[in-house]
């Protein structure tokens, strides 16, 4: 797929993996629409990429949220793309507490909601509008989608993140088989330890430890990164059904 004049839509664009996604693809040539919350940096964001850029409120879990922001990147052109980014991080809740108590079923199902039907609903709509497209070398679409190491290396107090990273990575090859027929393609990458907002937040030495503990290059991921693999998801024709590990080779502990 040709980025340059066509038309993608960054899902958690206003920060982080995001962000360096939707910068990317407009120093590629391409029109974005970046969507996030209200609440975020999104327009800023937007203005800061220049005229290529616009900025769309959304709610991931919210068809009726969600529409308007695909309805901003038609207004473009055609919708070739979507990298979806935006999500949550985990609670870090046991199972049982230190009292036994069971864990927290309302964090549990937040994290399901954000991650998991907020991925689907991406998914499916933005499908929805691809498949509308005119095929170009036989191709409506690309969609990438992210999930985590932790769907493969999930560590104590997580089981409710890795449970949602894991159905994205599930939901990947059955997405791309299902959408053959319409000629979209899904893949989905799996970030391991990036220095995004969230890490931000840690003490140094807590993020030194994160970057000594990758194999190599012995550092924290770069969202730079993050939106290379993205593009060459979105530009190569041939990548479909696959999810990527995106984390120097590393291998997470149990805790």
């Amino acid at each position: 797929m040709q980025l340059k004049d066509n038309t993608f839509l960054v899902t958690g664009g206003a920060s982080g993996l995001g962000e360096a996604t939707s910068a990317a693809l407009v120093a590629a040539g391409a029109r974005v629409v970046v969507a996030d919350l209200g609440s975020s940096d999104g327009k800023a964001t937007a203005e800061r990429l220049g005229e290529n850029a616009t900025f769309a409120p959304v709610d991931i879990t919210d068809e009726d949220s969600f529409a308007p922001a695909l309805d901003a990147a038609e207004s473009l052109g055609p919708l070739r793309g979507v990298v979806h980014c935006a999500g949550r991080g985990g609670d870090r809740l046991r199972i049982l507490d230190k009292e036994g108590n069971p864990g927290d079923l309302d964090s549990f199902r937040n994290i399901l909601e954000v991650n998991l039907i907020g991925t689907y609903n991406v998914l499916r709509t933005a499908a929805a509008r691809m498949a509308r497209n005119e095929p170009v070398d036989g191709e409506r679409g690309s969609i990438v989608l992210t999930a985590s190491v932790a769907a493969f290396d999930g560590q104590i107090g997580q089981t409710a993140y890795t449970a949602s990273k894991a159905a994205v990575h599930g939901i990947t090859l059955v997405a791309a088989r299902d959408l053959a027929s319409v000629g979209i393609r899904v893949n989905t990458i799996a970030p391991g330890t990036f220095d995004t907002p969230m890490l931000a937040r840690l003490r140094s030495d807590i993020r030194d430890g994160l970057a000594a503990g990758v194999p190599f290059p012995k550092r924290l991921g770069r969202p730079e990164d993050y939106a290379g693999m993205a593009l060459t998801l979105l530009e190569n024709g041939y990548a479909n059904g696959e999810t990527i590990r995106l984390d120097g080779a590393i291998r997470m502990p149990p805790r």
